[in-house]
């Protein structure tokens, strides 16, 4: 699995085929705040207007044999002075869906967001009615810090968004989780998984030691 920069040139394509009817699933774009797109140049337009923007940054996660399309992602909502940085836009084709290879894409990003960029709080936030992500954010460890009412308007309709986060006190825990589950060892000859990634990410969570805080004298 490679996540690499987006190429408008390159990806709007193949993007858009998986992304659209008749080959591709629009469903994909129900909870986003743009798409789906009437044409594929509407679509590249599109690309075009974010392939250099800073935050958020787009992302095209593809297939390492073949270099295939199989989704994006960005990293947004970037605050360096704070340490604090999101994993959103995400959407995935079909292909990659409930795959090892899309655990392996999330792992890598937040990875890098931690190991190699030195942030100290990773954020996932989505619409309060799209359980796919929210059991999606749990199942990779992160966890439920809240519901922000009527947060955004998206495509005409009030959003509710659930955060999630992971911070650098506990990746650590979840880095080993994630590389266990990765681990070849971790699947029967048919592909069956021995330990759930969920399981292996909810054990972090249950250990998690319990924040301590000081109150504020007025002194």
């Amino acid at each position: 699995m490679v996540v690499r920069p987006l190429d408008p040139a390159a990806d709007a394509e193949p993007l858009y085929a998986l992304s659209h009817a008749p080959t591709g699933d629009p469903t994909i774009w129900t909870y986003l705040y743009e798409g789906p797109f009437p044409d594929v140049a509407a679509y590249r337009a599109f690309l075009e207007s974010k392939a250099s923007s800073e935050d958020p940054q787009f992302l095209v996660i593809t297939d390492v044999q073949d270099g295939r399309q199989l989704g994006q992602i960005t990293y947004m909502s970037i605050e360096p002075d704070h340490g604090s940085i999101e994993l959103g836009n995400i959407w995935f084709s079909p292909a990659l869906q409930r795959t090892a290879a899309a655990t392996e894409a999330i792992f890598l990003l937040a990875a890098h967001a931690f190991d190699e960029l030195g942030y100290r709080r990773l954020e996932w936030k989505c619409n309060a009615l799209n359980e796919p992500s929210r059991n999606a954010a749990r199942r990779y460890g992160f966890l439920y810090e809240g519901l922000f009412l009527q947060h955004r308007v998206v495509k005409g309709h009030n959003r509710d968004t659930a955060w999630f986060a992971i911070t650098d006190k506990r990746w650590p825990a979840l880095r080993s989780a994630f590389e266990s589950w990765l681990d070849p060892h971790n699947f029967e000859p048919d592909g069956t998984q021995v330990r759930s990634l969920r399981e292996l990410t909810s054990s972090d969570a249950n250990s998690e030691p319990s924040q301590q805080f000081a109150r504020l004298s007025a002194e």
